[in-house]
């Protein structure tokens, strides 16, 4: 694979980077949000009348089949028209039968496949031997600037008794002007029973966001805060950027590390088929509840300006003095195959290095 490390004013060029520097909604940004909720089966985010997301939660053992589409709640993203999912995983409208790459994989979720529990060893990323279980929602609200509800989700053992006891609070705001959506994650995990691991790797556990499975995989790139980086090795992004293409159009998202999260986070952020995000290992003593907050800014088309992105972190750390622009690498995605170089983003020659690509997926 190939590794092509830019500046951040060749980064302006390379991806036409398209959204102004200013993170202030826009007038005419979509209106304001409202909350529908189809009982037992999901809840839809609406803003100026369209989806902007759709909170899968239904649990269902009715078989086999029902239990693999329904073992874990997840959020998803809307295209522009909201008529369709630019995410992962089970909806309504998608073709049934159709085969899905890493069907685990779905929207925006969270899990961990190492969990520790009284000696045990719990997997709730692929959902073996126990689910994630919605129970109710504790909070929903919305209005003129905002929708937020809060999902009450418990991880459960094989004997259906929840070990992690999770509220999930998924706020929308405004959004910048043309972003599709700009979403915070918080999760509040609660070791109810017993003092409980979270562990795994970064490909396989913590807050991910996954593109729909008909992503074109040669075209994902991914975006980081850094000179020369290195995702297989970096800890601590302030935030990471995806750009995929899906049914002819381009899709860009960042995910942004409140800097409060754990420390050693180290992002998966190098998957053609454009899952990503950020993953860390954390004990969870008994009685005690460990909070992780994120954001996700989605837009429709290229990369937003670095300058945007940088202001809206700053914004949700809660920085009061505005941090730095940071000069960035752009870097094509591993997998799939003999890859194609990325082309040249300046008149001026690029370093290339070879990337590593890991063997799990």
């Amino acid at each position: 694979m190939m590794r092509l490390s830019l500046t951040v004013s060749v980064v302006a060029a390379a991806l036409g980077l398209a959204l102004a520097a200013g993170i202030a909604p826009a007038a005419d940004a979509g209106g304001g949000f409202a909350l529908k909720d189809n009982p037992g089966k999901w809840l839809d985010i609406l803003q100026g009348g369209r989806i902007v997301g759709r909170y899968m939660y239904a649990y269902d053992k009715s078989s086999p089949q029902q239990l693999t589409f329904t073992y874990k709640p997840f959020l998803h993203i809307f295209d522009a028209e909201g008529k369709e999912p630019i995410t992962n995983g089970p909806n309504p409208t998608y073709p049934a039968g159709k085969s899905i790459g890493y069907p685990h994989h779905r929207g925006i979720f969270i899990g961990w496949n190492k969990m520790t529990f009284e000696g045990k060893s719990y997997d709730r990323w692929h959902m073996k031997g126990g689910e994630q279980v919605h129970q109710k929602f504790t909070q929903e609200k919305a209005g003129p600037d905002s929708a937020t509800f809060t999902s009450l989700v418990f991880w459960n053992d094989a004997a259906g008794k929840p070990f992690v006891e999770e509220e999930r609070t998924i706020v929308f705001l405004a959004r910048p002007a043309p972003a599709l959506a700009l979403v915070d994650f918080e999760s509040r995990l609660k070791a109810p029973r017993g003092d409980v691991m979270l562990d795994g790797d970064p490909e396989h556990a913590g807050v991910h966001y996954r593109p729909h499975n008909d992503v074109k995989s040669s075209e994902t790139v991914y975006v980081f805060p850094k000179e020369g980086a290195n995702a297989h090795k970096d800890t601590d992004y302030p935030w990471v950027g995806e750009t995929y293409s899906l049914n002819g159009k381009k899709y860009s998202v960042v995910e942004m590390n409140h800097p409060e999260n754990p420390k050693d986070t180290r992002y998966s952020a190098y998957r053609n088929y454009g899952r990503f995000g950020a993953f860390f290992k954390k004990e969870i003593k008994s009685g005690q509840t460990l909070t992780v907050r994120y954001r996700f800014l989605i837009a429709a088309g290229e990369m937003p300006a670095v300058e945007t992105i940088q202001k809206c972190w700053d914004e949700f750390a809660g920085v009061k003095t505005p941090t730095a622009t940071p000069k960035t690498s752009v870097i094509r995605a591993e997998g799939g195959g003999a890859p194609k170089p990325a082309a040249p983003a300046a008149k001026s020659p690029a370093k290339e290095t070879p990337a590593k690509a890991p063997a799990a997926k």
